[in-house]
């Protein structure tokens, strides 16, 4: 079998290794005769995976002691609706970074739960996000139940460098398509949320990082199910969780550590990003790079050739060159290639010799 190079935006590939073992362990869980998809949720050899994956990833991400891990189903759209739900008080607003598709999504649910405002918002003219708000944009309530960012902007290809200064403001992040590509900052803010489809593991699942002092000032007058205190309370046993999903986290914690952790992940992403990023620029009379130079995205490179038809004809003839997931979102067109954790620089480099050729094939 002839694995293809995995460039989706999610769910996204998953580390070699990480599948592997799991199809090793399919059958037979470390020996216990049998498969993790049939332990129990309470039993302790699921245990050992499940406090692995709260352990592993407060590590991984350098929470302060003040700070606690949790496992939530449902992924980052959950999280839009659970958050204002538990932080955002009658009477009060809380203040959205306007970056993208997903954090207009946060705004609009949150909204839904009461009062909230959006204190930048970058979209241009055409209705796109290519850059990210300049300082003096940034207009903080220093009222604000708290200010939510996503850290990354998978659709139109724009990622923080340096997150905004909150104010005093409890600072929350949607960090789904960036969580552990880099060091978190995990000390900066009240809260962190992530689905776990792109970095982490598979669909379903989301990893949650909370101030447990903030978490003191949450509603108590939701459902149980969508308060993070219980989830605290109950060591992310609430429910029953995707028992599988948490394992394949587990195994892909466990790969990130082994390989350096978020810092090398840094590195490694950093070097993918800027082999690809130096080709199209070197290739510009040929390709466009949407995305403002100093607001790039690491994680999701965006461009595009001169016309649709180009595009593509881009992605299928990458297609049967063994490369995945190259078309871009519905609402950008061009090509998107998703640089997670998981892709190798030598996929990338791959990604660039077909770039190349094509662009002097069709140029």
């Amino acid at each position: 079998m002839t694995r293809k190079i995995n460039f989706n935006a999610g769910p996204a590939g998953l580390p070699l290794p990480v599948l592997e073992r799991a199809q090793k362990e399919l059958l037979d869980f470390e020996g216990t005769g049998m498969s993790i998809l049939e332990h129990s949720h309470r039993g302790k050899d699921y245990g050992r995976v499940h406090e692995g994956t709260l352990a592993l990833f407060s590590e991984l991400m350098g929470l302060p002691k003040t700070h606690d891990a949790l496992l939530v189903q449902g992924g980052a759209s959950l999280q839009f609706a659970m958050l204002p739900m538990n932080f955002l008080k009658p009477g009060a607003s809380a203040d959205y970074l306007v970056t993208g598709h997903w954090a207009k999504l946060a705004l609009q649910e949150a909204r839904r739960a009461g009062t909230a405002r959006a204190a930048a918002d970058c979209k241009d003219g055409d209705g796109a996000y290519t850059r990210l708000p300049r300082p003096e944009e940034v207009k903080v309530d220093p009222k604000a139940a708290y200010l939510h960012l996503t850290t990354n902007n998978t659709i139109y290809g724009t990622q923080w460098n340096e997150f905004p200064d909150p104010k005093g403001v409890p600072l929350v992040a949607d960090m789904s398509s960036d969580i552990l590509s880099r060091p978190p900052q995990a000390e900066k803010f009240a809260l962190i949320y992530a689905g776990a489809q792109k970095n982490l593991g598979p669909a379903g699942l989301a990893l949650v990082a909370v101030n447990r002092e903030w978490l003191k000032e949450a509603r108590a007058d939701v459902p149980d199910i969508l308060r993070y205190q219980v989830h605290l309370d109950k060591k992310s046993l609430a429910h029953t969780p995707p028992t599988f999903a948490v394992y394949l986290v587990w195994l892909t914690l466990g790969w990130i550590k082994a390989n350096g952790g978020a810092a090398a992940m840094a590195v490694r992403n950093q070097a993918k990003a800027d082999l690809l990023y130096a080709a199209l620029d070197r290739l510009s009379g040929f390709y466009r790079v949407p995305a403002a130079k100093e607001a790039r995205s690491r994680m999701n490179a965006l461009f595009r050739a001169p016309s649709p038809e180009l595009d593509e004809a881009f992605c299928a003839e990458a297609a049967k060159a063994g490369m995945a997931g190259l078309k871009g979102h519905r609402a950008t067109g061009g090509m998107r290639a998703s640089l997670y954790n998981a892709v190798s620089l030598d996929d990338v480099k791959t990604l660039v010799a077909f770039a190349e050729d094509f662009a002097r094939r069709r140029g």
